[in-house]
């Protein structure tokens, strides 16, 4: 059996924690700065799972006005580490620089991933259940919002159709054509 053996495995399980975690703490910011419901069961939820690091954290970083920068410091601490931890189980170079770009380009595709991801279960929810509460279609309409309502002002509905998903998912992908290609100069 080769290296990959049991490098691969570690590797995945590394990549899939790490990964998870550090959608909570996104999400979290996410919502702080949309203003959502902070009495919401998922929001409850998130807080209690990212409290304990983002409170050790804010005694030393301060926020930015309404910015969580413990949020941000903490986002981009765990994916370098995740990073690194990979590079060094695969045997691979350390470089900080490669691994700090990298990190900004995996945190910034995550954020554009979860507007289009968001907007997309939102519009098919509309189409299979529409008009019944949920708490977590309730946090999809507040980090949704924000997106569509510009393209709602650019595009409004036309025959009682809103096609202003459809004009944010087309922005989403193709700033991620236009963005995430720009961090791959920087390494």
């Amino acid at each position: 059996m080769g290296a990959g053996y049991v490098t691969n495995p570690l590797g995945f399980l590394i990549n899939t924690l790490f990964g998870l975690y550090i959608l909570m703490v996104m999400l979290r910011f996410i919502l702080a700065v949309v203003r959502a419901d902070f009495y919401n069961p998922v929001s409850q939820f998130l807080v209690k799972v990212t409290n304990p690091p983002l409170l050790m954290l804010r005694r030393v970083i301060p926020s930015a006005g309404k910015i969580d920068t413990s949020a941000l410091v903490l986002m981009l601490g765990l994916q370098l580490l995740s990073f690194t931890l990979i590079s060094l189980l695969r045997g691979g170079p350390l470089a900080l620089w490669p691994l700090l770009v990298l990190s900004l380009r995996e945190l910034t595709e995550l954020l554009l991933n979860i507007f289009l991801f968001s907007i997309f279960v939102q519009v098919i929810i509309s189409w299979v259940n529409p008009g019944t509460y949920n708490p977590v279609v309730s946090l999809l309409y507040s980090i949704t919002e924000p997106v569509l309502r510009p393209c709602r002002r650019l595009v409004p509905p036309i025959s009682g159709m809103d096609l202003s998903p459809l004009v944010a998912l087309i922005a989403i992908q193709l700033a991620k054509y236009l963005i995430l290609p720009l961090f791959l100069v920087f390494v």
